[in-house]
């Protein structure tokens, strides 16, 4: 017997629970001891585990304003007859998600004073980051929605929603420290932006904006069709080009 074991007898005893319990190198039990005390079910908890999507989770937004964002999306890019709309496609996450990352901060832009008010072609000139601009645009929206209908945006019908949006859209509401048409501008693209994306970022759920467009998505190549007719590919996600 060496020297550790001598001193370790501890060694020895905890080597044959773990050859005894089943465990192998990677921590797998398959049977044993431990094999038998683990709950009935367990396998197929497992399972719907893995099947949930842990993207769908708030990064930035409040519960609050991630409602209000869902709300406003979905009658920007409705659910119709071709296929299923914001909500469905996971617009809101998309854009949460952004707001948490370099975008909601501007960090890839100039934002040092002085500033000037630009026009409508140049964009946003100011010292607000994307962030700060939907914290304030979601709370006036809200806002506005109480004063012309006393009810919270997320609680408004169809063509009342609109008329609030529609309210941005054309610099009807008196807000002094954004532009409501910036604003409605900026959620507009970001909707878009989310509905056509890889998943990988949160929107366009099971690619389901690419396939109303019959848009291939990220094909690695082109070779095998690029001669042929018109044909639709199915759509790959930058995840499909993980190694298996």
């Amino acid at each position: 017997m060496t020297e550790e074991k001598k001193e370790r007898p501890d060694l020895l005893s905890r080597r044959k629970f773990i050859r005894n319990t089943g465990y192998t190198v990677g921590g797998l039990a398959v049977g044993g001891v431990l094999g038998s005390i683990l709950p009935l079910g367990t396998a197929k908890k497992n399972k719907e585990e893995t099947a949930q999507n842990f993207n769908r989770a708030l990064m930035y937004f409040t519960p609050e304003q991630y409602r209000i964002v869902e709300a406003a999306t979905e009658r920007i890019y409705p659910k119709d007859d071709h296929g299923p709309g914001a909500k469905e496609l996971g617009v809101a996450f998309f854009i949460d998600h952004q707001l948490a990352g370099d975008w909601g901060f501007n960090s890839r832009e100039y934002m040092q004073a002085p500033f000037f008010k630009g026009e409508k072609v140049q964009g946003f000139q100011g010292r607000l980051k994307r962030r700060d601009i939907f914290d304030i645009a979601l709370r006036e929206l809200n806002n506005h929605s109480q004063s012309v209908y006393k009810k919270d945006f997320v609680d408004l019908k169809g063509d009342e929603k609109d008329a609030i949006l529609k309210d941005f859209e054309e610099d009807k509401v008196n807000i002094t420290t954004i532009s409501p048409s910036g604003f409605f501008n900026m959620l507009r693209s970001s909707t878009l932006e989310g509905v056509y994306s890889d998943p990988l970022y949160g929107g366009n759920k099971n690619m389901d904006g690419w396939k109303m467009r019959n848009y291939p998505g990220s094909q690695m190549a082109y070779a095998s069709v690029i001669e042929k007719d018109f044909k639709k590919i199915k759509p790959q996600s930058l995840q499909n080009h993980m190694g298996k």
